[in-house]
């Protein structure tokens, strides 16, 4: 075995000498016997290339050497997929280096505390500020938990348009009792009110307390919410808040669309997206790799143009949110981040408040020449910016020719101070 090996060992050696150089033989091989007796040496063939081959991966498994891995053709296709998803199928997905991300994550405002959320704090911060809302304003705090608390808006409807029937029947009857009472196990007010978050908190604001009363032939007493006799101002301050009942709308986290200046770059057009800007679990994410190995090979189909774009709309669903960048006429970036279905007035908008004369009209243009129009109520995904683009901007050029004609200056800082005060390079 150890000759067969030291024979590979040989071989190599005389290949990687290339042609024209002589070796000088190891004394420790002998030649190869010759037959019929014969003195003479016979000249030695290369082994075939897989002989090669596989004497390197025995050399290898007994030296404890790592095996060189000879790459194909599918090699690359597989590789060329695994490089546009960074996700490996049979591994857990790798955390991409926060510092080589475009922006950090996704974050929100409350509306009601200004503070900064991620994702997952969204939701348990808004209900803690609801709550803290009843010291201040029950009736405000109450409307919001019906609206906010509860997801199937249909219920919501239904417990709403009872509470108002309430209202309605007390401030037609103000002297009759039994509309300022209300059962507790009626059957309506178990089903459709009771079930739905802030409703009974309503009830309380309006003036409602709760009361165990004798029923009927019943023995034992139940509860009711009986409401006091009201005065004729106290009607109508109850008819405000039904409306405002009525009126009332969930109180939702705002994007906070963390716009950011940067220096002229090179890497304008290059985004490195995090988590939070996927619209897929980690499960949909893996078996979106497994398809993705496939891509390469598909590309190299012929497809009709009807296809291709079917499978750009399908790719597009695939985002939440977009992040987009405006190179502006002396080479600084803006950057912000936008939800995939926001519309191009709300990308208009968002660059002319960051502007020091954001009064003046510009014009957007996307990847591809595409001049982006603001009149048009058409999402950013149907723009196809999503998940990320450089846009690029330009003043209107006859209204700053008018200026310069007029003797007008034009200012030479465009971004406002508040940005370029934190301007930042991008990496």
């Amino acid at each position: 075995m150890k000759k067969f090996f030291d024979d590979i060992k040989k071989d190599m050696k005389f290949k990687s000498a290339g042609p024209g150089k002589k070796l000088t033989e190891d004394a420790s091989s002998k030649p190869a016997v010759a037959p019929s007796g014969s003195s003479t040496k016979q000249s030695r063939h290369a082994p075939s290339e897989g002989a090669q081959r596989a004497g390197a991966a025995a050399l290898a498994r007994i030296e404890q050497k790592p095996r060189l891995k000879v790459h194909t053709s599918q090699d690359a296709i597989r590789n060329q997929g695994e490089k546009r998803t960074d996700l490996n199928p049979d591994s857990p997905e790798p955390m991409k280096d926060p510092a080589c991300l475009s922006v950090s994550g996704v974050y929100f405002t409350c509306p009601l505390t200004g503070a900064t959320l991620t994702k997952s704090q969204r939701e348990v911060h808004i209900k803690e500020a609801i709550l803290m809302r009843f010291e201040e304003d029950d009736i405000e705090a109450s409307v919001m938990m019906v609206h906010t608390f509860n997801k199937d808006r249909e219920k919501v409807k239904a417990a709403v348009d009872i509470i108002s029937k309430y209202v309605d029947n007390i401030c037609k009857n103000p002297s009759e009792e039994k509309y300022r009472k209300i059962k507790v196990s009626n059957k309506v007010f178990q089903e459709k009110v009771r079930p739905v978050e802030g409703s009974r908190e309503f009830l309380q604001a309006l003036g409602f307390i709760s009361v165990m009363l004798p029923v009927e032939g019943q023995e034992e007493e139940e509860e009711f919410l009986v409401l006091p006799e009201q005065s004729d101002d106290a009607l109508e301050l109850m008819k405000e808040r039904r409306d405002r009942l009525q009126r009332g709308e969930p109180v939702r986290a705002q994007l906070d669309r963390q716009p950011q200046a940067f220096r002229p770059s090179p890497n304008a057009q290059r985004f490195e997206l995090p988590p939070e800007f996927y619209n897929l679990s980690a499960e949909e994410l893996k078996k979106e790799q497994q398809q993705r190995t496939e891509l390469v090979e598909k590309n190299a189909m012929l497809r009709t143009k009807a296809m291709r774009e079917k499978e750009e709309q399908r790719e597009r669903r695939k985002y939440n949110y977009t992040l987009l960048r405006v190179r502006l006429p002396d080479g600084n970036l803006l950057q912000a981040t936008f939800y995939a279905w926001d519309r191009l007035p709300a990308l208009f908008e968002f660059v002319r408040e960051s502007l020091v004369d954001g009064w003046q009209p510009f014009e957007l243009i996307a990847p591809g020449g595409q001049k982006l129009q603001e009149s048009e109520e058409v999402t950013l995904v149907e723009c196809n910016l999503v998940p990320a683009a450089l846009l690029t901007f330009a003043w209107d050029a006859a209204v700053q020719a008018d200026i310069a004609a007029a003797g007008g200056k034009i200012s030479a800082a465009l971004l406002k101070p508040e940005l370029l005060e934190r301007i930042q390079t991008l990496s």
